[in-house]
């Protein structure tokens, strides 16, 4: 059945090519996990899995158990990071769909240790990988708190240390103070382990800002001295846009960096078309609560795109679309399901023409990051935003 003309296209290639970029950045230092959650930030889980996975990816990134499975069943031999942890009577599913969840309670490992008794497991069953709060203050555990949670990790245990993470929260920062400050914490965290004789495999720190500032190699050189190996954890730049970095990092730019601006290519492009299209005298008014009054006669067309579908409300009279390769204003407040264009100087315009909301249309482009200033957010939010009723189609 036809359906109502609000999509989003899916570049599938673009993605594996920017997987296969970034895994080149990090090379051959680091291995890459690439991060799918959150419906892989809005474009789409069951498209871009497996499509990272085609590019060469090993390990994917879930903030979820619930999104663990579905990236299991589609994905059935990848390494899936839970990155979110484990809550109450989710450890059998853990155990099930093999996945690796992160830890950083001793709730978390009762609950795992319960499943695996459960399960009859044998000791070293279950990998996980330990968050360490270096300063953050969201989840991880603190060096105060983590000899005793070291503790848990006895020969008899169904518990493997098989990772050691933690967030790099201001990689984007042109001092680059605060994250010299977590590494020094990460550093004392990982003497805490080899105090308590364990040793992990995986040393995962960093995301696209740490990797595009070329901090793979760092990353390693603290990796291999504590016997483990580099996993760095992309994921806007593999949706093709390089994070707003501070304005002082600007003056002296990596390789990593500028190359990154040359070769990553945007994955997603937001689409919908022009339902009808009128002609209004001067003094009529447009959109709910009259915001907008026409000074002299326009002409509007109406597509069938609105803040249901991820637009946000705050566009209104202070954005504009892509139609015919020219920028039409959107027009009065935004509604739930649709919005209104002036197209009053763009000649021909008629129902059916494609309008682009995100994305390119001839030589003109609207980006995540133009939506993110214009209402006062980030890319990521523009992504996520997009409503689950909005088809995504891989072209």
């Amino acid at each position: 059945m036809p359906t109502r003309p609000c999509w989003v296209e899916i570049r599938t290639q673009a993605l594996e090519d920017n997987y296969r970029f970034l895994s080149g950045l990090a090379a051959p230092h680091a291995e890459l996990l690439a991060i799918v959650k959150a419906n892989a930030y809005g474009h789409s889980l069951a498209l871009c899995a497996p499509a990272v996975v085609r590019a060469g990816a090993r390990w994917l990134g879930v903030t979820s158990v619930e999104e663990g499975v579905e990236a299991r069943a589609l994905c059935p031999e990848t390494a899936i990071l839970v990155i979110g942890g484990v809550f109450r009577g989710q450890g059998a599913d853990v155990i099930r769909h093999k996945l690796t969840p992160v830890v950083w309670d001793s709730v978390q490992l009762d609950e795992l240790e319960s499943a695996a008794r459960a399960a009859n497991l044998a000791p070293g069953s279950i990998p996980l990988h330990l968050e360490i709060d270096t300063g953050m203050s969201r989840q991880g555990v603190g060096l105060a708190s983590l000899p005793a949670l070291l503790a848990r990790f006895t020969p008899t245990s169904a518990l493997k240390l098989d990772g050691v993470m933690t967030h790099l929260y201001a990689a984007d920062e042109a001092v680059g103070a605060v994250t010299t400050n977590q590494l020094v914490l990460l550093e004392k965290a990982l003497g805490e382990l080899a105090n308590a004789g364990l040793r992990a495999h995986w040393l995962s720190v960093g995301a696209s800002a740490a990797l595009l500032a070329g901090g793979a190699a760092p990353i390693a050189v603290l990796a291999k001295h504590h016997g483990m190996k580099a996993l760095l954890r992309p994921g806007l730049a593999l949706y093709g846009l390089v994070p707003d970095y501070d304005p002082g990092f600007q003056s002296g730019e990596p390789e990593t960096l500028i190359s990154a601006r040359q070769h990553l290519k945007p994955v997603l492009s937001w689409k919908s078309k022009v339902v009808s299209v009128r002609s209004i005298p001067a003094g009529a008014v447009v959109g709910y609560n009259g915001t907008f009054v026409a000074t002299e006669p326009m002409r509007l067309a109406l597509i069938a795109a609105g803040y249901a579908d991820g637009l946000d409300r705050k566009l209104g009279n202070h954005f504009s679309l892509l139609v015919r390769g020219q920028r039409a204003p959107l027009v009065g407040r935004i509604s739930m399901d649709q919005s209104v264009l002036d197209v009053t100087e763009i000649p021909g315009i008629a129902p059916g023409d494609e309008v682009v909301i995100l994305g390119t249309q001839g030589d003109q482009h609207i980006s995540a990051f133009d939506h993110a200033q214009a209402v006062g957010t980030i890319p990521w939010e523009v992504f996520t935003r997009i409503g689950t009723r909005v088809a995504r189609i891989a072209v």
